[in-house]
C-alpha cells in the first residue's frame, strides 16, 4: 500500500472526529433542525437572500456568502455546520440570524460543482474507497461508490469523480461514479493531465476542423484587393520559442507626426464564420502556454504555418496605420486588407543588445534594414506612448514571471525569474496603441465590438488597499471615493517603488484589490490603462476576440453599410465576448496550476536547503514567503515559536516582546517539504527571534485585550 499523504490523514481523523460530534449533538440537515431552532429563538430573522456561496480557502470554521441584490460587496459569514453541505459556487438561500452578518443556508438552489479531482484512498477495516479533493475549499471527502472507465484506481492515484450524492451536513461524506484515472498522484505525468481535465482544456481538434485548417496549408497569396505593402520596412519582434507570429510593425515619421503599422495575420480570411473550424476556436476561446508545450487556439497548420508572420514569405494581414501626434496622442487611424513580407524576424533578447549597445557584429548585420533610423523612431515613440500612459495614470503592476527550464526527462531543472526588457515594452505599448485606436474606429461609427473592459474597483476594497499601503509606511493620500481613479492608486504603487522590496507585495496586493477584466459588447471602460474605450485586435491567432473584432472590420472594409454590420454583428459579438471571458478564466487556471506544479517539483528537490525570500502574503494561518526564483511556499504559524497575533488590516504576525512580520519583510528560509499532489510548498523560518516565555507572551497579550492562537 502506498504511503498516504498527510492531509489525507488529517482528514479521516477529523472525519472521525466530526462523526462522533455529530452523534454527540444529534445535528439534523434542514433548516428547521433543532440546532438551528435553538441558534435563532428569540432573534428576528431577516429576509431570504439568494446569492453565491464562496468557501474560504483555510480552515473551513467560516464560510463566505455574497449576495445578488449587493453587487457583491457585502460579506455574509455561515459557520461550517450552518452551510447545508454547499460548495464552492454554488447559488444558495440564505436567512440572516443573530448579528447582522450572520447566516444559515436555508436551501441549496444550483450546484456549481459537478466534478472533483483529488487523491484515491482506502479505508484499512472496511476496505471502502475514498476520493480526497485536491481543492482545499472542498470540505468533503467522497466515497466511490462505481466506476465509468476502464482503469483501475489504487491507493495513491489522482483521480476524478463525478458526484452522484451531495454531503447535506459538514460531518458527512458525498458519493461519487470514477470517471478518470490519471496515475501516481505523485508524478508529473498524472498532475499535470488533471490539471487539463479539470480546467476543461480541449487539447485536439475534431476531424472536420483539422481538415478545414489543412486546406489552407499551400494557398497561393495573391494582392489584389489588397494593399500591397511587401515592399515596405515590416518586420516581427518576438520571444525566441514563439512559434505563432501574430503582428509586424513599421514605422515613419511625417513631419512631427508618427505613422505606426501594426499589421496583424488576417485569420479571419481563412477561418469562415459559421464553419466547424470557427466553432472550435470559440470553443477554446485563446491559445494555453504551459512550459513544455502549447494548446492552440487554432490547428498548427494554421497558427504555425499560414497565418504565422514568418519573415521572407508573402502573408495576408489586417492592418492599422495610426497617425500619431509628437506627444503620442492618436490622430486618426487607417484600417486596410494587406498583404505582407517580413523583412526580419526580430527576438526580444536580440533588440535589446541592439539597444544597449552589447550586440556584436553578426546580431547588427541581422538588423541593419532597421538601423537606418527605424530603430530610433521607434524608441522615440515608446517614450512618448509611455509618457502619455504615465500622465493619464495608466497602472505599471509589476508581477514576477518565471522561465521554467526542462530537462530530457520534462522535469524542471531550474527556474529563473524573467526579465522583461525595452524590446518586450515597447512591442507592449504599440500593441496597446493598436487596440485602443481600433476600439475608438469602432466606437465613433457606433459598430458592434468586443471591447476588453475593466470595471472600477469598490470603495471598500479600496480603502482596505489604502490601509495597507499606509500600514507599510507608504504615504497616502485623501482619495474621494466617488472618483477613484488609477492615477491615485498609481501614486501609491510608484511610493511603493520608493521602497526596498514593496513594489512587488504592494502590486499583488492592488491586484486583488481591482476587478477583473473581461470582454463585453458594452463599452464600459478599461480602468487599469485608464483607457474610455479599448479592446483586443492585435493576436487573433491565439485569442478569439481579436479574430471576432477582425471579422467586424473586415464586414466594414469590404463596403457593408453600418446597419447591416449591426445587424449581422451585435449578437455575434455578445456571443463571442461572454465565450472569451469564461474560456480565458479556464486557460488562466490551467497556466497558473502547471506552473505552481512545476515550481513544486523543483523545490521538492531542494528539501532542507536554505534561501533568502520576501514575505508575500500574511494571513491567520501563517506567511506566504516569495523566492527570488519566484517560487512561493507557505511558513504555518503553527511551525513559528512565538504565539502571534494576526491583524487583518495592516495584515502582520506580532508576538510579545515587539515581534512583527509583515508583507516586504526580508526572511531566511528552510525548505521543509513540497506536496506535489497538491502544488504546495511548506517553508520553516529560520532565525525567528525569542521573545518572553508562553507565560509571559499570554500575560502581556492578555492585558493588551488582543487574542493569541
Amino acid at each position: 500500500m502506498k504511503k498516504k499523504n498527510k492531509k489525507i490523514l488529517m482528514k479521516k481523523k477529523y472525519r472521525k472526529y466530526s462523526n462522533k460530534k455529530a452523534e454527540k449533538l444529534k445535528v439534523k440537515k434542514s433548516f428547521g433542525s433543532l440546532k438551528h431552532e435553538k441558534k435563532s429563538q428569540g432573534i428576528k430573522k431577516g429576509a431570504e437572500m439568494k446569492g453565491r456561496f464562496f468557501a474560504t480557502f483555510s480552515g473551513g470554521i467560516f464560510f463566505e456568502f455574497k449576495s445578488d441584490g449587493k453587487l457583491y460587496d457585502e460579506k455574509y459569514y455561515i459557520d461550517a455546520e450552518d452551510t447545508l453541505g454547499a460548495m464552492n459556487g454554488d447559488t444558495v438561500t440564505v436567512c440572516t440570524v443573530g448579528r447582522r452578518n450572520d447566516v444559515v443556508v436555508t436551501d441549496i438552489e444550483e450546484r456549481a460543482v459537478k466534478k472533483v479531482i483529488g487523491t484515491i484512498y482506502s479505508d484499512e477495516h472496511s476496505g471502502q474507497m475514498y476520493l480526497d479533493p485536491e481543492d482545499s475549499k472542498i470540505k468533503f471527502n467522497f466515497i466511490v461508490k462505481e466506476a465509468e472507465c476502464e482503469e483501475k484506481a489504487n491507493d495513491g492515484d489522482k483521480a476524478e469523480i463525478r458526484i452522484s450524492v451531495y454531503p447535506t451536513d459538514i460531518t458527512e461524506e458525498g458519493e461519487g461514479v470514477l470517471t478518470a484515472v490519471f496515475g501516481d498522484s505523485c508524478t508529473r505525468e498524472a498532475n499535470y493531465s488533471a490539471i487539463l481535465s479539470s480546467s476543461e482544456i480541449i487539447t485536439s481538434f475534431g476531424k472536420n476542423a483539422s481538415e478545414e485548417a489543412a486546406s489552407h496549408e499551400h494557398d497561393v497569396l495573391n494582392p489584389e484587393g489588397r494593399e500591397d505593402l511587401r515592399s515596405d520596412n515590416v518586420f516581427t519582434i518576438d520571444g525566441a520559442g514563439a512559434k505563432d507570429l501574430d503582428d509586424a510593425i513599421s514605422i515613419k515619421k511625417e513631419g512631427d507626426n508618427y505613422i505606426l503599422g501594426v499589421h496583424i495575420a488576417d485569420v479571419s480570411n481563412y477561418v469562415k464564420e459559421g464553419t466547424e473550424l470557427d466553432n472550435e476556436a470559440m470553443q477554446r476561446g485563446t491559445s494555453v502556454y504551459f512550459a513544455d508545450k502549447v494548446v492552440p487556439m487554432l490547428p498548427v497548420t494554421l497558427s504555425n504555418g499560414i497565418c504565422s508572420l514568418n519573415a521572407g514569405v508573402d502573408r495576408y494581414t489586417l492592418s492599422a496605420l495610426i497617425t500619431l501626434d509628437k506627444f503620442a496622442e492618436i490622430k486618426g487611424v487607417t484600417l486596410k486588407k494587406s498583404i505582407i513580407n517580413s523583412k526580419v524576424r526580430g527576438v526580444y533578447s536580440e533588440i535589446n543588445e541592439i539597444i544597449d549597445g552589447t550586440a556584436n557584429e553578426e546580431l547588427k548585420k541581422k538588423y541593419s534594414s532597421i538601423l537606418d533610423g527605424t530603430l530610433d523612431t521607434m524608441l522615440e515613440l515608446y517614450e512618448q506612448l509611455k509618457l502619455k500612459f504615465q500622465k493619464r495614470g495608466a497602472l505599471e503592476l509589476e508581477t514576477e514571471e518565471a522561465e521554467i527550464i526542462l530537462g530530457p526527462d520534462g522535469n524542471p531543472v531550474d527556474i529563473i525569474r524573467r526579465d522583461r526588457g525595452i524590446g518586450e515594452k515597447l512591442i507592449e505599448q504599440f500593441m496597446l496603441c493598436a487596440n485602443e485606436a481600433v476600439a475608438i474606429f469602432l466606437t465613433e461609427r457606433n459598430l458592434p465590438c468586443v471591447y476588453r473592459v475593466h470595471e472600477k474597483p469598490e470603495m471598500d476594497k479600496v480603502s482596505e488597499f489604502i490601509n495597507f499601503a499606509y500600514n507599510l509606511g507608504i504615504k497616502t493620500d485623501y482619495i474621494n471615493k466617488d472618483n477613484i481613479s488609477a492615477e491615485y492608486l498609481g501614486k501609491i504603487l510608484k511610493r511603493a517603488g520608493e521602497k526596498e522590496g514593496l513594489m512587488l507585495p504592494v502590486s499583488y496586493m492592488l491586484l486583488r484589490t481591482m476587478k477583473k477584466a473581461f470582454y463585453s459588447n458594452i463599452n464600459m471602460g478599461h480602468f487599469g490603462l485608464s483607457s474610455k474605450c479599448y479592446c483586443h485586435f492585435t493576436s487573433p491567432i491565439r485569442r478569439y476576440p481579436d479574430l471576432a473584432v477582425h471579422r467586424i472590420i473586415s464586414a466594414v472594409i469590404s463596403g457593408n453599410e453600418t446597419e447591416n454590420v449591426k445587424k449581422k454583428y451585435s449578437a455575434f459579438a455578445d456571443k463571442a465576448a461572454k465565450k472569451s471571458s469564461e474560456c480565458e478564466i479556464k486557460a488562466l487556471n490551467a497556466e497558473r496550476e502547471i506552473s505552481a506544479l512545476y515550481k513544486t517539483i523543483y523545490m521538492s528537490g531542494h528539501i532542507e536547503e536554505e534561501y533568502c525570500g520576501v514575505i508575500s502574503s500574511v494571513t491567520s494561518f501563517g506567511m506566504f514567503c516569495i523566492l527570488e526564483n519566484t517560487c512561493e511556499g507557505l511558513i504555518p504559524i503553527n511551525s513559528l515559536k512565538n504565539k502571534y497575533f494576526y491583524n487583518s488590516e495592516s495584515m502582520t504576525l506580532t508576538a510579545a516582546g515587539g515581534i512583527k512580520y509583515k508583507i516586504g519583510d526580508k526572511v531566511k528560509i528552510k525548505v521543509k517539504n513540497a506536496v506535489i499532489s497538491l502544488r504546495q510548498v511548506d517553508f520553516e523560518l529560520l532565525d525567528e527571534p525569542d521573545c518572553f516565555s508562553e507565560k509571559t507572551q499570554r500575560y502581556i497579550l492578555r492585558r493588551s485585550g488582543k487574542r493569541i492562537r
